[in-house]
């Protein structure tokens, strides 16, 4: 192993040997690092195969090696921002150990960007991936402070003897579903509002206290029904309320168009049953086709939210899954995964991410049957809407009879043009109180316009992407900045959303003269205006890094 290979490995073990502290599956936890590596590491060249070699060390082919890594890459991509879900539950239930787990985060960070050679904003993204995790534990940290002070009565788990386990807490379940880690900690998932955009795929769901698990003292669930009560209850909206925010979406004409049709059908067969007359079963499941970053995840979302305002269901959340979320590892379990899946979404809407890869195997098809079955006993209270390329897509409802009379209408979802994807991106620097120069935005167009839109182009989060890094090189560029104006921190210039190259390092004293003219330099081409400095093609900006949700 590299010096890096090493490092990130001995970061895992220590990872896992908190989590088994804490009463975690290390498998779990295990995964969770390992995501968090991918993630973080994602775009450094060379990264994947050294991630390899810590993941899966028997693991020699390259295409087998860049799949894998991706795909853990694309599955931890949100917590490059937000805290881990293991370490959401173990701050949400203010664990002594959750400060440990976090630090353990922050070395795999920082082990995760010295595989390959990273580039400065990969350095500074890290950094703040960092920052966000011990934000996290410190919080919880206060929280158990405070409650300790304020005396026995203050928490059911002031007692060591209140609850079972090492710290007077109890142990975390096994798996990596966090949802049924909350719950089992006395939490529950608090849905995601209607309309709000993950920075990156679909991060956890908030918490606020619930009722504790069984085994807890009786007069243990005041505190918590206190401190649910104290949070105010998100109101519902209208149909037109959330038609309003579908429509407020940058571009998606087709599909705003198909929704609006969808719900219009629903109306009248709304009416047709109140006035005592026959209305035609439709079916309300979906199949979404369209490239990564089409807005397919917060569409499927809104949905929810108007089935739930058209009385057709209780709660109309949002369950997304994969195929790793609903197939297990023996025939048998499959069935069972994918059927606690179903359960979890009952009174609202799963959604199935890359639904394509339930095909071709007996794992995809022991889910398939399964999914079939749940969708016709849960058929008036479970919506299921399936994602994926379009070819793909049509494959995998063709390999079951039951798919195919139930998916019967299929709504396509565009990629984004070049002015779309600039309005997406000035949106994302709003929000986020930033601001782009004119010069900036027109170099993001000279590389919008010389990026191929392959079937993996990124949409949306290709230039989510280009903001976030972006704002590395931002950062990078002002850090030694003594008193820097607010402009100076709000704007982002036209360095700052390009990828400089890196200076060539000092030639050694021992080498000959000749070795400095030996430097590797980075080649770059000129943008259409002809002026240099663009990435060559197999760069960063040309690589799409992400997958479809």
């Amino acid at each position: 192993m590299t010096t890096a290979e090493t490092a990130l490995a001995d970061s895992l073990d220590a990872l896992v040997d908190v989590a088994r502290l804490a009463g975690i599956d290390a498998g779990a936890a295990r995964d969770e690092g390992l995501r968090v590596a991918a993630a973080l590491a994602e775009s450094v060249p060379g990264a994947a195969r050294e991630w390899a070699a810590v993941a899966l060390p028997a693991v020699t082919d390259t295409a087998a090696i860049n799949e894998a890594f991706f795909a853990a890459a694309s599955r931890g991509r949100r917590w490059r921002q937000h805290p881990t879900d293991l370490l959401v539950a173990l701050s949400g239930a203010r664990h002594p150990l959750a400060g440990e787990y976090a630090e353990a985060l922050t070395e795999i960070a920082s082990d995760a960007v010295m595989l390959g050679t990273a580039p400065i904003w990969v350095i500074a993204n890290a950094t703040a991936a960092s920052a966000t995790y011990l934000a996290a534990a410190t919080s919880a940290s206060t929280s158990a402070s405070t409650i300790a002070s304020a005396g026995p009565s203050a928490s059911p788990s002031a007692s060591p003897s209140a609850r079972p386990g090492g710290h007077g807490l109890p142990p975390l379940p096994p798996g990596v579903g966090t949802d049924a880690v909350l719950r089992q900690w006395g939490y529950q998932p608090v849905p995601r509002p209607v309309g709000s955009e993950p920075p990156s795929g679909s991060e956890p769901s908030g918490i606020r206290p619930g009722p504790d698990p069984a085994g807890a003292p009786a007069d243990s669930a005041a505190p918590a029904a206190e401190a649910e009560a104290a949070e105010p209850a998100e109101p519902e909206k209208s149909v037109e309320e959330l038609l309003a925010e579908l429509d407020a979406m940058i571009g998606l004409g087709r599909v705003k168009k198909e929704i609006h049709r969808q719900v219009a059908l629903l109306k009248v067969e709304r009416m047709r049953v109140d006035a005592g007359l026959k209305a035609a079963r439709m079916s309300r499941h979906l199949v979404f086709v369209g490239n990564p970053g089409t807005g397919k995840t917060t569409v499927a979302r809104l949905v929810g939210a108007i089935y739930r305002a058209l009385g057709l269901l209780p709660q109309g959340q949002l369950v997304e899954v994969d195929r790793s979320e609903l197939v297990a590892g023996y025939v048998g379990q499959t069935a069972m995964k994918t059927a606690e899946v179903c359960a979890k979404a009952v009174g609202g809407v799963l959604f199935i991410d890359e639904a394509y890869a339930l095909t071709g195997d007996q794992f995809a098809q022991e889910a398939v049957n399964t999914l079939v079955k749940e969708m016709e006993d849960h058929r008036e209270d479970l919506v299921v809407i399936v994602a994926g390329y379009p070819e793909p897509m049509v494959r995998f409802i063709a390999q079951n009879p039951g798919l195919a009379s139930r998916f019967t209408t299929t709504i396509e979802f565009d990629d984004y043009t070049d002015d779309e994807l600039l309005a997406i991106l000035d949106s994302i620097a709003d929000r986020s109180e930033y601001e782009l120069t004119d010069a900036a935005r027109r170099r993001v167009r000279h590389t919008l316009e010389a990026t191929a839109r392959t079937p993996a182009f990124g949409n949306g989060r290709f230039v989510r992407n280009l903001f976030e890094h972006a704002v590395g090189r931002h950062a990078w560029r002002l850090q030694d900045a003594v008193e820097p104006t607010r402009d100076d921190l709000r704007l982002l210039t036209e360095d700052d959303v390009v990828e400089q190259p890196d200076e060539p390092p000092a030639t050694p004293p021992t080498a000959a003269p000749e070795a400095a003219e030996d430097a590797v330099q980075v080649p770059v081409r000129d943008d259409p205006d002809g002026r240099p400095g663009s990435p060559p093609a197999g760069s960063e900006e040309d690589l799409p890094m992400e997958e479809p949700r």
